[in-house]
């Protein structure tokens, strides 16, 4: 998986590149909660349950079923939320799903089951260039976590800036 400091480079991202108009500041919150959510599925190790079951870590909070059903019950929200009820929807679904297509990017792990219910298989992008971080906190405040958040600057965080450096650039022009 990517660590919790960079799933939430693509809703930050997101928000620049529509304006803050759009995105308020509750809808941001939201959308950085639910970029990392699907990782509370690592709680399943503490029952026992298999890292490859559809339950496990990985599993069905990585699919894009869950980020619909989740986005669409955000919908909900979107009076308190201070946003259109379609902005919500998109920006909690990219939110929720973009976990997902980071961790594909990752070098380890058993996949993602992005097509749950529809099947269990777990898939990875061909470019694995992310380092897969440690699931323990503990592990992750090593030399492990440096490397794996110096991959992070350099995939998943850069290309952001740049993304939103250019919708700034031209917001601004």
């Amino acid at each position: 998986m990517a660590s919790a400091f960079s799933h939430i480079a693509i809703p930050i991202v997101l928000t620049v590149a529509v304006g803050r108009k759009k995105i308020p500041w509750k809808l941001l919150s939201l959308g950085l909660f639910l970029s990392v959510a699907p990782d509370f599925d690592s709680l399943a190790f503490r029952f026992d349950i298999p890292y490859e079951s559809q339950w496990g870590h990985r599993g069905f909070t990585h699919s894009i079923v869950f980020a619909i059903i989740v986005a669409s019950l955000c919908v909900c929200a979107s009076k308190f939320l201070s946003a259109k009820p379609k902005v919500v929807f998109l920006f909690s679904f990219a939110s929720l799903i973009s976990h997902g297509i980071l961790d594909a990017f990752t070098n380890g792990g058993l996949g993602v089951a992005f097509l749950w219910p529809l099947t269990s298989e777990r898939y990875f992008f061909p470019w694995q260039v992310i380092e897969v971080s440690p699931i323990s906190i503990s592990r992750f405040f090593t030399h492990t976590g440096l490397v794996v958040l110096q991959s992070e600057a350099l995939y998943i965080w850069l290309p952001c800036v740049i993304v939103g450096g250019l919708f700034l650039w031209r917001r601004n022009n």
